[in-house]
């Protein structure tokens, strides 16, 4: 049974990381001692260590401990006998070549499969979906495939931003983007705002927060789609 919660972002303006998330987390991961940490979005600046040091001090808020990935020999193994995974936020390109190099991606969408409780945020919401094309990332490293998890049956645009009216910048947005995807892909696409998260049980996809998202489809107008929407079966 499918047990996720993918957000927009770990960290609202003026808040801690994960701060908002916090008394959702507590309930998401209430039978897990340990959570697996997947370090492998950010491409520099932070170190491994200090990003998992980072997850680690809000985890332990809601007493849990954190292990990051890159820690094990055996990083396949540890996410399949994980009692809970995290994948933070950074670049999604970096960290699809990651899970692809590590040869993860596959135990990673096994170890969901079966019902790990997952938390992606920002990049590793990315990753939840059919594919990493809709990232607002760029493309500092080619990965292996485009090719994610397909957690959820649909592409993510986490930190999704409407146009600004009183803005003079005149190159894409968001929606142009996604449009250009639909040029070449049927994949509908979610555009998840700042503060909402999606609460995936098995075929439920429940959209929480309380903003709307915008869903996009090819060849179709964009809907807004409001708090406690299932957008799945």
């Amino acid at each position: 049974m499918k047990n996720l919660i993918i957000a927009s972002t770990s960290t609202l303006h003026g808040g801690d990381y994960l701060q908002y998330l916090l008394p959702v987390l507590e309930n998401h991961f209430a039978n897990c001692e340990t959570i697996i940490f997947v370090p492998y979005a950010r491409p520099g600046g932070i170190t491994p260590d200090e990003y998992t040091q980072t997850v680690q001090k809000a985890f332990s808020k809601i007493n849990k401990k954190v292990v990051g990935l890159h820690t094990f020999e055996n990083p396949a193994e540890a996410l399949a006998t994980a009692e809970g995974i995290f994948t933070g936020g950074g670049n999604t390109f970096l960290l699809v070549t990651q899970l692809y190099q590590n040869k993860v991606m596959e135990v990673l969408s096994n170890a969901i499969a079966n019902g790990t409780p997952y938390l992606g945020t920002s990049a590793g919401s990315n990753i939840t979906g059919i594919s990493m094309q809709t990232t607002n990332d760029m493309p500092i490293i080619y990965p292996p495939s485009f090719t994610t998890l397909g957690a959820v049956p649909f592409n993510l645009n986490p930190h999704y931003l409407d146009p600004d009216s009183q803005s003079k910048h005149m190159g894409e947005t968001r929606e142009t983007r996604i449009k250009e995807f639909h040029a070449f892909n049927d994949i509908p696409v979610l555009g998840l705002r700042e503060g909402s998260w999606l609460e995936v049980k098995e075929d439920k996809i429940i959209l929480k927060g309380t903003l709307t998202a915008r869903w996009f489809t090819q060849n179709e107008a964009a809907v807004e789609l409001h708090p406690e929407t299932n957008i799945g079966n």
